[in-house]
């Protein structure tokens, strides 16, 4: 087949540390097209790839005949009109998250890209670090029995630098809660399934950042009870001091179950940690070779930052579900299902109270 057209809208640092690398693994595609509101933005993106067809205007874009398929990475608040007008005009579509600025939005992409018979895409990037992925694996097949319990933690330490767009509502629509909880509630739903209630809390401790206001959380954290009994405490904060940043800093996911307890920490060595009942401590368990890299992906797992590198088989994936003509995973429906429950904790903040969690689509 003639390669895939893909052009990206949106060139900022997620464009040049996780996209342009990603699709640079993929050989059946062609980056046609560099689209951001920032002319030098765009100068940095084009002059990484070499890509000359620069644009401000993402409804130019979308009028290449050249053109297959959007990466959009943008601030949230253009994440819905810039699908919505690549799924109309026929274009397959991966979308960074959060997937919108709320659950309508994000529904509405999720039903015209299944209408329109487009591949759809949310990026939870963390769905595809090997250490997570095994432990999915083992979770699924029984290996901790009746899950008890979750808990996840991600804390950095931003103290009072600028976030730019993300510390602005009108642009980001929620800060910690959308920024970096949101992985961790694709996380929750991927290990243990659909939340029943939840009651949650949002904070901002600081109105300014690097001298512009901020008006959106710097923490949060939600309490869950999940349809099978299982409970959840997640946590996510900027202001962890001392805790760094990025890979940096610190990831953690634990599930406790009936049969044993898995915890994740975000490491540059791929491995879980393990203990059974009565065992008293935790044993150290290696990621085997075949989560090292996602199903099908050239990645050599062995070059690169371990940190890092993982990041570029969310591109593959996007790119294999377009040519193998299959849903792409994680999809607008996993995305509109994490911004139902974000919307849902930002009404129990604001209501001081627990409420049910409603999916407009039904679990299967």
């Amino acid at each position: 087949m003639e390669k895939i057209g893909i052009a990206i809208i949106g060139c900022g640092g997620i464009t040049l540390q996780n996209h342009l690398p990603g699709l640079a693994l993929c050989p059946q595609t062609r980056i046609v097209a560099l689209c951001d509101s920032d002319p030098a933005t765009l100068q940095r993106a084009s002059q990484q790839c070499g890509v000359a067809a620069c644009y401000t205007d993402y409804t130019e874009v979308l009028k290449r005949d050249d053109l297959n398929a959007v990466v959009i990475a943008t601030p949230n608040v253009l994440h819905a009109p810039i699908a919505l007008a690549a799924i109309k005009a026929g274009k397959h579509v991966l979308c960074e998250k959060p997937l919108a600025m709320n659950s309508g939005e994000a529904l509405e992409m999720y039903r015209a890209a299944e209408t329109a018979g487009v591949r759809h895409m949310t990026a939870f990037t963390y769905r595809f670090v090997p250490a997570f992925r095994y432990m999915a694996h083992l979770v699924k097949s029984g290996a901790i029995g009746q899950p008890y319990h979750l808990r996840v933690q991600r804390f950095q330490d931003w103290g009072q630098r600028s976030l730019g767009w993300r510390q602005v509502a009108r642009m980001a629509g929620s800060g910690e809660l959308g920024d970096m909880l949101s992985h961790r509630l694709d996380y929750a739903h991927l290990l243990v399934g659909q939340m029943r209630s939840l009651v949650g809390d949002l904070h901002r401790f600081h109105d300014a950042r690097g001298g512009q206001a901020s008006d959106l959380e710097d923490w949060t954290a939600i309490i869950a009870r999940f349809a099978n009994a299982a409970t959840g405490v997640f946590e996510s904060s900027k202001l962890v001091t001392g805790r760094g940043e990025s890979a940096r800093s610190h990831d953690y996911c634990e599930i406790n179950g009936s049969e044993a307890t898995i915890v994740y920490q975000m490491s540059a060595t791929p491995e879980l940690h393990m203990g059974r009942p009565g065992s008293g401590n935790l044993e150290t368990v290696p990621v085997p070779r075949e989560f090292l890299t996602w199903p099908g992906s050239p990645r050599d797992p062995s070059q690169g930052d371990p940190l890092f590198n993982f990041r570029y088989d969310q591109n593959f994936e996007f790119v294999d579900a377009i040519v193998k003509q299959r849903p792409c995973v994680p999809s607008f429906l996993d995305g509109a299902r994490v911004q139902e429950v974000m919307d849902t904790a930002i009404q129990s903040a604001r209501e001081r109270r627990w409420l049910d969690v409603r999916y407009a689509v039904p679990w299967k």
